[in-house]
């Protein structure tokens, strides 16, 4: 039997993931996402960067349509050598 969600889908929901601040690591974690929902709009991301500029975090908002599709996406974030922590 399937686990019930306590999230109601299709919902907004942000995946935030952190890494060198990189041009590499932008692309990778914009990439990350996209594999699992299509082309993400750029004001659906934000940035942030550290107090030494050294790390950004980065999150993407995405249309959710399921409780799999998040699980999905946080397997694969989490799994990349360039996410230091994704939340």
């Amino acid at each position: 039997m399937a686990e019930e969600s306590a999230i109601k889908f299709p919902c907004d929901f942000p995946i935030k993931m952190m890494g060198l601040d990189t041009p590499e690591f932008h692309a990778t974690a914009r990439s990350l996402i996209e594999t699992h929902v299509g082309t993400v709009a750029d004001d659906a991301v934000r940035f942030a960067s550290s107090s030494n500029g050294k790390y950004v975090s980065i999150t993407v908002t995405i249309t959710a349509t399921s409780q799999q599709q998040l699980d999905d996406i946080y397997r694969d974030v989490s799994a990349h050598e360039k996410v230091l922590m994704a939340l």
